[in-house]
C-alpha cells in the first residue's frame, strides 16, 4: 500500500506535466542530434515518455521523412526539437504545421518573435529553454507554452549555472506555464524531489544513450557504461580572445588534440600567420562532425562523447521500457513516505 500511495503522489505532483505532453509519465527526451530520432523518439513514446526528434542540421525534406518515419513506430505523441539559429528555420517550422507535430521545442538561443508567432499560430504548444529566471520570465509574457530550465551536469552545450541552483531560482516564481527540469537527472528519486519543488515534469538525455532501441554505435554506448560522472567534462577554452562554447562531453583523445590545436592556432594568430577571424573558424572548425563520427562511426577516440555527469548512473543497455519503468518505481518510492 505505501508504493501505491507513492504512485498516487507521483500522478499527483506530474499531472499538469503528463496534462501539457498528452503522456503518462512527464518524461521528456532530450533531443540528442544523432540519436534521438525514430528509434528512440517512438519507444520513449510508446513506453509512456514523450519523445522529441532532434532535428540538428536536418533540412526541411530530411525532416518531414523523419516525422513521418516516427509517426509509423507510433501513435503516441512526440515533439520537435529545432534550433533557432538553422538557416531554414521558417521551412522547418512549415514542415511542422504541415505535419501537424503538436509540440515544438525551440533551443539552442533565444527565439524570435516571428518563430514564436509561427508555431503558435498552426496550434502548437511551443516549449523553449529558460537559463535565468529574468528570460523564463520575458519566454512566457511572449506566449510560451511551457519551459525547460537545464542545468551545467547536462551533456552538449551548456550554460553556468547548475541544475539545483536553476531550480531555486526559476521554480518558486514561474507558476503561469508548467516547467520541466533537465541536467543530470539519472534516478527517479531525483524526479521525485523537483516535483515537490514546483516542477511539472523532467527532460533527461544522457539515460537513453545506452537504450536498445538506441541507434547509438556499440563502442558509443560501451564508453558511456564505462564512464563515471568525472569522466563527462565541459570543454576548455585556452585564451578569452577565441571563445569556445562550452560543451560537456566525455574526456579522449580528441579532447588534447582540441586544446594542443587550441595552442597552435593561439601561437600562429600572435605570430600574424593568421588573423582573429581566421583562427576563430579554425578552432570552432575543430568539432565538425565530430559527434557523427562517435555516434554513427564508433569513433570514441577522435569523436565527440557527448554526455551528462549523470553518465555515471548508465550502467547497462536497457530496453527504453525498462529505463522509464524503473525511474517512475524510484521516484514512487520516494514519495511513499511522504
Amino acid at each position: 500500500m505505501t508504493l501505491e500511495r507513492g504512485r498516487a503522489r507521483l500522478d499527483e505532483l506530474w499531472r499538469r506535466g503528463c496534462d501539457f505532453l498528452g503522456v503518462r509519465y512527464a518524461i521528456m527526451g532530450g533531443a540528442m542530434t544523432w540519436v534521438s530520432e525514430r528509434n528512440l523518439v517512438s519507444a520513449i513514446s510508446n513506453a509512456g515518455g514523450f519523445g522529441v526528434i532532434a532535428c540538428g542540421s536536418m533540412g526541411p525534406e530530411l525532416l518531414d521523412r523523419e516525422i513521418e518515419a516516427t509517426r509509423a513506430l507510433t501513435d503516441k505523441p512526440f515533439g520537435v526539437n529545432l534550433i533557432t539559429l538553422h538557416p531554414q528555420l521558417d521551412d522547418l517550422i512549415d514542415i511542422c504545421r504541415a505535419r501537424n507535430v503538436g509540440h515544438v521545442v525551440l533551443a539552442g538561443g533565444v527565439p524570435g518573435g516571428k518563430a514564436i508567432e509561427a508555431v503558435k499560430a498552426y496550434g502548437a504548444r511551443l516549449v523553449c529553454f529558460a537559463p535565468a529566471l529574468v528570460l523564463a520570465k520575458k519566454l512566457v509574457r511572449s506566449g510560451v507554452d511551457a519551459l525547460v530550465i537545464e542545468g551545467s551536469e547536462a551533456g552538449g552545450h551548456i550554460g553556468p549555472v547548475s541544475t539545483a541552483v536553476l531550480a531555486q531560482e526559476i521554480l518558486p516564481h514561474i507558476t503561469d506555464v508548467p516547467v520541466f527540469v533537465a541536467g543530470g537527472i539519472g534516478r527517479g528519486e531525483a524526479i521525485a524531489m523537483y516535483l515537490e519543488m514546483g516542477a511539472s515534469g523532467v527532460q533527461l538525455g544522457t539515460r537513453f544513450v545506452c537504450a536498445t532501441e538506441s541507434i547509438a554505435h556499440a563502442s558509443f554506448k560501451k564508453a558511456f557504461i564505462r564512464a563515471h560522472a568525472r569522466d563527462a567534462m565541459p570543454s576548455v577554452q585556452l585564451d578569452r580572445r577565441f571563445p569556445v562554447i562550452p560543451v560537456r562531453a566525455l574526456a579522449n583523445a580528441a579532447t588534447e588534440q582540441f586544446l594542443e590545436t587550441q595552442r597552435s592556432v593561439v601561437a600562429r594568430f600572435q605570430s600574424g600567420e593568421l588573423d582573429q577571424q581566421a583562427a576563430q573558424l579554425e578552432i570552432e572548425h575543430f568539432w565538425a562532425g565530430a559527434l557523427r563520427r562517435a555516434v554513427v562511426d564508433g569513433d570514441v577516440e577522435n569523436g565527440s562523447l557527448m554526455a551528462g555527469q549523470s553518465v555515471g548512473m548508465v550502467t547497462a543497455e536497457q530496453p527504453t521500457a525498462a529505463i522509464i519503468a524503473e525511474l517512475v518505481e524510484q521516484a514512487s518510492s520516494a514519495l511513499s513516505g511522504r
